[in-house]
């Protein structure tokens, strides 16, 4: 009867005005109103009922129990499991008093991002120490067998010397990505809005590439579009963009792979709710495993990592690449099977 009547006084306006999921118990440790964003969280929250039945989590109902008994602040940690993910919620309960009664109001904040974000700069790292331990270890071993054992041997000089530079310029690269990861990441909010024509770009793009073709035995196809294919973009990103998609498609489809590269235009994007265009570029090459296909945009993933460390490739190009199509409000695509070769499609709003 007490707890009903201080639900009756309670005024939910005030839970309302809280942007975050909001409880108010009663003395009696009985549920007396909650906030909209509480009833989403737990829909029984918006029923009179004891809290610990409520919220069937030990440390949280400790928490609250302590808070009602010595009316002091109270801090818990909260799991919610929504479908496959669980969340992580702080809570604080902190005592209150008014004309409707005495109790606890029990705030519920959402960190499960805050965690991933600092669980991946942790992820991330451990890779960049990784990435980098990898050569340097290499090079201070050639460096010292260079101070002994081959201090006279020109033969084994030369054959360390070349090593230790490859190794040199794999670390030279790795730093060139981060680098450029960072700069993409710091503009990511900034929409590019300079007037691009795709059609140039690509062509210079395989122009540059042509050598590299050539040295490999593959051949660069470029379907050339009738008209000017214009896209609001930063020139530098997105023939950074073309380039690697190109250049993956040279290294990772294998000795005389025949490369094509497309541009099209899409009356309607569905995605994108507007005009697009599409930039593909297909090889006929080995292809991938459908289970690698979501993570190859992830930072340093690599489906080989021996045979992409060999051709020089730090695992962060794709990476990359979806950042810069993400700030030019763009989508990408992957399709590839085994046997199949690959086809990497890039969608970017027509200006």
């Amino acid at each position: 009867m007490e707890n009903t009547l201080m639900a009756e006084h309670f005024d939910l306006s005030y839970l309302e005005a809280i942007p975050l999921p909001a409880i108010f118990v009663g003395q009696d440790a009985r549920v007396a109103g909650a906030n909209e964003r509480a009833v989403s969280l737990q829909p029984q929250a918006r029923k009179d009922l004891p809290f610990i039945l409520v919220f069937r989590q030990p440390a949280l109902n400790s928490a609250v129990e302590t808070c009602l008994e010595t009316r002091t602040r109270q801090r818990a940690v909260y799991f919610h499991n929504e479908g496959p993910q669980e969340h992580r919620f702080n809570v604080t309960c902190a005592p209150v008093q008014g004309t409707f009664g005495r109790g606890a109001v029990i705030c519920f904040r959402d960190v499960t991002e805050l965690r991933q974000l600092d669980q991946m700069r942790r992820d991330f790292v451990a890779n960049v120490s990784h990435e980098l331990r990898t050569p340097l270890t290499a090079i201070l071993g050639f460096i010292e067998t260079l101070q002994g054992p081959a201090r006279n041997d020109p033969q084994a000089q030369e054959r360390f010397l070349s090593t230790m530079a490859d190794e040199a310029s794999r670390m030279n690269r790795l730093v060139g990505d981060l680098l450029s990861l960072s700069k993409v990441e710091e503009v990511s909010r900034m929409r590019p809005t300079d007037a691009v024509n795709l059609g140039d770009l690509v062509r210079s793009v395989v122009r540059n590439l042509m050598p590299l073709a050539t040295d490999a035995g593959s051949t660069l196809d470029f379907l050339a579009p009738g008209g000017a294919m214009i896209v609001p973009g930063d020139s530098d990103q997105l023939m950074q963009v073309v380039t690697n998609l190109i250049e993956n498609a040279l290294k990772y489809g294998g000795q005389g792979t025949h490369v094509t590269i497309r541009l099209d235009e899409v009356e309607r994007d569905r995605s994108l709710r507007g005009p697009a265009i599409c930039l593909s570029v297909k090889d006929n090459g080995p292809g991938i495993d459908p289970v690698h296909i979501p993570r190859l945009t992830e930072r340093f993933y690599r489906i080989d990592s021996h045979r992409s460390r060999e051709m020089g490739g730090t695992g962060l190009g794709l990476a990359i690449v979806k950042h810069i199509i993400n700030r030019h409000r763009g989508r990408m695509a992957i399709e590839s099977a085994p046997g199949e070769g690959s086809t990497f499609r890039v969608f970017l709003p027509k200006l």
